[in-house]
């Protein structure tokens, strides 16, 4: 089973288990290093650091695709309530002519979100929270009143200088 509840073929779990760093001809052999050189936690929220940045900025980008994989990326604002992401509109007839909501509405669910600024040009620092999740449309009472919004839900998320070292999360 995948991040988004989906049963794969076997020749995909094969070669997803060859991606992430066991080979097929030595299945027990230890995994090789992760992208991000530290263990994957298993937690259901965002650290304090994490949180704190969350909080502090306004403008995401959000990614989604049609069934056929166009993909469409925009800049959103958005709010999170510790468990959930919600992109809303001050119109509600404006968000429903958006490619993300139509994407998410025909029943392709998988979404992108990336919160990151630059820090600093000299030196060249930039931080960010990137998050891999599903999504759905849901009636909520947020920063644009009650009405539609997409609500994506992290599967996994990754972070970058916000700590010491970059963190990747898998979400229950």
């Amino acid at each position: 089973m995948n991040p988004y509840g989906e049963v794969l073929p076997e020749s995909a779990v094969a070669f997803l288990r060859c991606s992430c760093g066991t080979r097929p001809e030595a299945p027990n052999a230890p995994p090789t290093e992760d992208v991000f050189r530290e263990p994957i936690l298993t937690v259901s929220m965002f650290n304090k650091e994490e949180r704190k940045y969350l909080k502090s900025q306004l403008l995401a980008r959000v990614a989604t695709a049609t069934f056929k994989g166009k993909p469409n990326v925009a800049p959103v604002g958005f709010e999170f309530d510790g468990k959930y992401f919600y992109i809303g509109s001050i119109k509600q007839k404006i968000l429903r002519s958006t490619p993300r909501y139509l994407n998410v509405k025909n029943g392709n669910r998988r979404v992108a979100l990336v919160v990151d600024d630059l820090v600093s040009v000299d030196p060249w620092r930039v931080r960010g929270i990137r998050v891999n999740g599903v999504a759905d449309i849901v009636t909520h009472e947020g920063e644009f009143g009650k009405g539609e919004y997409i609500r994506i839900r992290p599967k996994i998320s990754w972070s970058w200088g916000l700590s010491d070292t970059p963190v990747k999360t898998v979400w229950k």
